[in-house]
């Protein structure tokens, strides 16, 4: 039976990859803030766990994973966009927190990780093109997403026999997208007509697509150097 852990399963990709491997008879453990009840009644083994708290969240994913054994599978997909808006007016405290969630939590999450010595066949960090375009706006979600990738190429570096990957998954039409799609437009943030454009059409499939999509995937991506970012559109 394949092994999976997924963060942010409560919502939005984190959700659909969660269900998906359900669905297909794996043995999945999540986290997230809040819980997704009725992936708990299929099978889930979850514990909820704040990333912007490392103290209780490490305590949470530790108890989680303490019996998991070996994993085929690491999805690190929790995440935090932040409000669009110019760098300028991001507070610190936003800027630090985004940082932590999408950057710093997944850092000490492969050190518990790996700690106990289990084997790990394939990690995948869900990156962004954000990571690549440093749009204006985007502020501490393009910089964590850039420095996420930096994260996975140096544990690909030491975890040898561990396969890594910062995937971009492209456009999904989830609730961030909700929130991007339905801000006023603005020409110092250019990306939003773009994504408005895409809402509603197969430039951005739903969750449950996209995640067939990744799983589809995540098996091509192991022939691919460890260590390396991918975008699933160019694939």
């Amino acid at each position: 039976m394949q092994k999976v852990f997924i963060t942010g399963v409560s919502s939005g990709l984190g959700y659909s990859l969660a269900k998906t491997y359900l669905e297909q008879g794996a043995q999945v453990y999540g986290c997230s803030r809040r819980a997704p009840k009725d992936l708990i009644e299929k099978g889930l083994i979850f514990k909820a766990a704040d990333f912007a708290d490392a103290a209780t969240a490490i305590h949470a994913v530790g108890s989680l994973l303490a019996d998991a054994g070996n994993l085929h599978l690491v999805v690190l997909n929790a995440g935090k966009l932040g409000e669009i808006r110019d760098f300028k007016d991001t507070p610190l405290s936003d800027f630090r927190e985004t940082m932590e969630v999408n950057m710093v939590a997944n850092k000490w999450l492969l050190d518990l990780i790996f700690a106990s010595g289990r084997q790990v066949k394939q990690v995948v960090a869900i990156s962004s093109g954000a990571s690549r375009s440093g749009q204006r706006g985007w502020n501490g979600y393009s910089i964590s997403k850039a420095a996420l990738n930096m994260l996975i190429h140096m544990y690909a570096n030491e975890q040898r026999r561990t396969h890594f990957t910062s995937l971009a998954p492209g456009l999904v039409d989830t609730a961030m997208q909700d929130y991007l799609t339905n801000l006023p437009e603005d020409e110092r943030f250019k990306p939003l007509a773009i994504l408005k454009e895409a809402k509603g059409t197969e430039k951005m499939p739903d969750g449950d697509t996209c995640a067939r999509q990744l799983i589809d995937t995540f098996p091509k991506l192991l022939e691919r150097p460890s260590g390396a970012y991918a975008d699933i559109r160019k694939l």
